[in-house]
C-alpha cells in the first residue's frame, strides 16, 4: 500500500486539518468531526449530510452557501455517530428546521434517525430524505433496498438552493424527495479500492475484468465481465439507468463522477460515448458535470447519474452555489 498519509489511524483527523488550512472560510470542528459553513442562515432551513470518509468531495466539499450547512465525517467507509449529527444540528439550526440528507446505508439511516430523535428532545425540528438511487442491485451489502450514490449530490445542491430561497422545511423536504425519486445511478469498477486501515485491496478484480454495478464501498455489482471499450461500457450504464427511469424527452442533468483513480481524460472519453448513447435514445442532457465528485478512495472506474428535471429543478440547480467543490453564479 502506497498512500500519502502519516498513519492509517490518523487519516481522517489529518484530512480535516487539511480542510481547515485550505478553506479558512469553513469551520472545522475536530472534536466532532464536522465541517460547517460560514454562510448566513438566520431564519432559514439548514441542511446536514454526512457519511463515511473516502468519498470526497462528498460531503465536506459541498459545504457552503447554496448547498450544505454542515457535513459529518465518519472514519473511512464508516457512518458518523448520532452524537456527531446532533452536534451538527446544534451548530447550524436557526429555528426554521434541519433537513438531514441520508444515503441509503444501514448505519447512516439508523444513526441519522437516532440523531433526529435526540435533536427533537432539544427542541430542534428536523426532517430526513433518504437517497436510494443505485439501479445495479437491491438489498446489497450494507443496505436494505438500493444504495445511495450520485443523486445525493443533486439532492444537496437543489434542496440547498430551495433553503436559500427561504422555503419552509416541508417545502425543502418535498423538493429533496422529488430529486431523490427522479435520479438514478450505475457504476463500473476497473480496480478495487484500498482502505488505509486494511492495507490491501478490498476485493480481487483480475486483469482484464471489470465489475459492473459496483458500490462506492467496493460492494459487489451486477456481474463481473471482461474489460470492454468505453463505448460499450457507456451503453451498458445508459441502458441500466434508462431501463429503470423514463427520461425520454425530458430535460436531464447528468453527472459522470470518477471513483477516485480515473484520469479526467478517460472520463471525457467515456462521457462522449455516454452523450452519444443518450442522444440515440432521445434523451436531452441540458446540464452536466464530469469529474471526481462521489468517489471511492483510489478505485478506478466511474459512475453515471441521470436526473429527470423540470423548470423548477433546473432553476434551483442553476442557483448560485459557493463550496470548495462546486461554485457558480457567485
Amino acid at each position: 500500500m502506497k498512500k500519502l498519509i502519516n498513519s492509517a489511524e490518523s487519516v481522517l483527523a489529518d484530512a480535516l486539518r487539511g480542510v481547515a488550512a485550505a478553506h479558512p472560510e469553513l469551520t472545522v470542528d475536530q472534536e466532532n468531526r464536522l465541517v460547517i459553513s460560514g454562510a448566513p442562515r438566520e431564519g432559514r432551513v439548514t441542511l446536514i449530510s454526512g457519511g463515511g470518509s473516502g468519498h470526497e468531495p462528498l460531503h465536506s466539499g459541498f459545504v457552503g452557501a447554496g448547498m450544505l450547512d454542515a457535513a459529518c465525517a465518519g472514519e473511512v467507509f464508516t457512518s458518523p455517530t448520532p452524537d456527531q449529527m446532533l452536534a451538527a444540528a446544534q451548530a447550524v439550526d436557526s429555528g426554521a428546521g434541519v433537513l438531514f440528507v441520508v444515503k441509503n446505508y444501514t448505519g447512516d439511516v439508523l444513526n441519522f434517525e437516532m440523531a433526529a430523535e435526540l435533536a427533537a428532545e432539544e427542541g430542534i425540528v428536523s426532517a430526513s430524505v433518504i437517497v436510494a438511487d443505485d439501479v445495479a442491485v437491491k438489498d446489497s451489502t450494507w443496505t436494505a433496498g438500493r444504495r445511495g450514490v450520485g443523486t445525493t449530490l443533486f439532492v444537496e445542491k437543489i434542496a440547498g438552493a430551495a433553503a436559500a430561497e427561504g422555503k419552509s422545511l416541508d417545502e425543502v423536504k418535498a423538493v429533496a424527495e422529488k430529486v431523490a425519486a427522479q435520479g438514478r445511478s450505475m457504476g463500473v469498477a476497473l480496480t478495487s479500492c484500498t482502505v488505509p486501515a486494511v492495507g490491501h485491496p478490498s476485493f480481487d478484480l483480475p486483469e482484464g475484468e471489470m465489475e459492473m454495478g459496483v458500490g462506492i464501498h467496493g460492494e459487489p455489482g451486477r456481474t463481473r465481465v471482461p474489460l470492454a471499450p468505453a463505448r460499450d461500457i457507456a451503453r451498458e450504464l445508459v441502458d441500466a439507468i434508462t431501463g429503470d427511469l423514463d427520461v425520454t424527452g425530458a430535460p436531464v442533468i447528468a453527472l459522470l463522477t470518477g471513483l477516485g483513480g480515473t484520469p479526467l481524460i478517460e472520463l471525457y472519453v467515456i462521457y462522449a460515448d455516454i452523450a452519444d448513447a443518450l442522444a440515440e435514445r432521445g434523451v436531452t442532457v441540458v446540464r452536466s458535470l464530469v469529474g471526481d465528485y462521489v468517489t471511492s478512495l483510489d478505485m478506478a472506474g466511474c459512475s453515471l447519474t441521470l436526473l429527470r428535471a423540470d423548470d423548477e429543478l433546473l432553476r434551483l440547480w442553476d442557483a448560485p452555489v459557493d463550496t470548495s467543490a462546486l461554485r457558480w453564479g457567485c
